[in-house]
């Protein structure tokens, strides 16, 4: 008999974990000796459980950080080394590529069909190009559109497993004491929390196929909601991609962004009322170029506060939602354009950042004029908790879509940023999710 094919998995906690299951998970074929961490703190140095690993891994299976990955191909006399996390430059996809192949592995991309689930269930996947195009937002608006036709929506969130792996494996979120019951970070409360307001079901984990079946005993339609600008985990009868003008040209230079832009049945341009006419127009040549088949919607993203306050010469310090800053690389958040539009003053927290905080900024500078509401673990809630409050801030401008004083207390007033879907050119959103669902349930 053949030996097995020794494999590392290369990922972030998240897409890794889903690719083993789909493809590696009880096949003797092949042997992962490892998978790495990136992008995401403290996700290093744990072990994937052998309950989730299967019966090839009685002692689970290692997580070691990404840097380690030339050391553990020659150590392991690694076959092949797959990329498996997602919101990054081709750049960077062949960097790691390079490295790969320099120390003697195969490079390897999974492809969409062997790594997409089936549904008993219609599925409609939002998706997008990059990390902040607007997918929450897109997301809300269509499980509005599926909650008016009476079908119980069950929305299934791209994996964010940051604390105990086996505890995590299938999560369900009905109201927001759940979100205390597992102890979410605050990126997962992020995601997972505006639509629990507006009366979905929410899963997620670590083993999607278990969630999958989960979802389906208890929903009329599954709404995948993507996570970064990764592909769906399960089988869409509707692909929907959202794109960003704000960054144009974005769309064809992100992996695996653009195989989205390739494979959406629907592609939304957001934020129409914020970007140039030269940006919008480069989108939509994107667009044309590479999936001219897909039908295009073109929304603006509207911006409010979720209660009056009057905003002009006061000292606002605002805080963003964490991955659009970072890796999704974007400057600011709604929280500073509404903000700049009401004529706040904004206070610079750079001055007052602390501890992990401070780190994000001296690895991200660019987003320099907002706070990133980085909260990855309890020391890091406490060191964000701890630069809102030694700032000289009159209010706390949240633009990151969850109630954050409900995990931080500071002697602030806080008022949160609300944003919403609106289209207003090409063809009907809410029509098209709708014949979507009801041609799959004919068939």
């Amino acid at each position: 008999m053949n030996s097995p094919r020794n494999v590392i998995i290369v990922g972030a906690a998240g897409r890794d974990f889903h690719n083993f299951h789909c493809l590696y998970r009880d096949n003797e074929a092949y042997r992962v000796v490892a998978f790495t961490a990136a992008q995401i703190p403290d996700i290093a140095g744990r072990t994937y459980p052998a309950s989730l690993a299967g019966r090839l891994y009685p002692d689970g299976i290692p997580i070691v950080e990404e840097s380690e990955l030339e050391n553990l191909i020659r150590k392991h006399q690694v076959d092949e080394v797959v990329f498996s996390y997602s919101d990054v430059s081709h750049q960077h996809v062949m960097e790691i590529g390079s490295r790969a192949i320099a120390a003697g592995a195969n490079y390897v991309l999974a492809g969409s069909r062997p790594t997409m689930i089936p549904s008993r269930k219609p599925v409609i996947a939002v998706c997008a190009v990059r990390t902040g195009c607007g997918k929450s937002q897109t997301s809300r608006y269509v499980s509005a559109a599926l909650r008016e036709q009476g079908w119980k929506v069950a929305v299934v969130r791209h994996p964010m497993p940051y604390g105990d792996l086996e505890a995590q494996a299938v999560q369900r979120f009905a109201d927001a004491r759940d979100l205390d019951l597992h102890r979410c970070t605050i990126e997962e409360r992020e995601e997972y929390e505006p639509h629990l307001e507006n009366g979905s079901l929410v899963f997620a984990g670590v083993d999607y196929h278990r969630i999958l079946q989960a979802a389906e005993a208890e929903a009329d339609v599954i709404l995948w909601d993507g996570g970064n600008n990764d592909l769906p985990f399960y089988r869409p009868d509707l692909h929907v991609v959202v794109t960003d003008p704000l960054r144009p040209g974005h769309e064809t230079t992100y992996y695996p962004g653009m195989a989205n832009l390739l494979m959406g049945d629907v592609v939304v341009i957001n934020k129409v009322d914020s970007a140039s006419q030269e940006a919008l127009q480069t989108v939509r040549e994107s667009i044309a170029r590479w999936n001219p088949r897909a039908d295009v919607v073109e929304a603006e993203s509207t911006i409010r506060l979720d209660r009056p306050v009057d905003l002009k010469g006061k000292r606002v310090l605002v805080v963003e939602d964490g991955p659009t800053l970072t890796h999704g690389q974007m400057p600011i958040g709604a929280g500073f354009v509404l903000a700049r539009r009401e004529g706040a003053v904004l206070v610079d927290p750079t001055v007052h950042a602390v501890g992990s905080i401070r780190a994000t900024y001296e690895k991200y500078p660019h987003c320099r004029q907002v706070l990133p509401a980085m909260g990855y673990g309890e020391r890091q809630i406490a060191e964000l908790a701890q630069t809102i409050a030694s700032t000289d801030a009159e209010l706390v401008l949240i633009g990151t879509p969850i109630d954050l004083g409900r995990l931080i207390q500071v002697d602030k007033p806080m008022v949160r940023v609300r944003y919403d879907l609106k289209p207003i050119a090409g063809i009907d959103l809410s029509a098209r999710v709708r014949q979507a669902v009801k041609t799959r349930q004919g068939a």
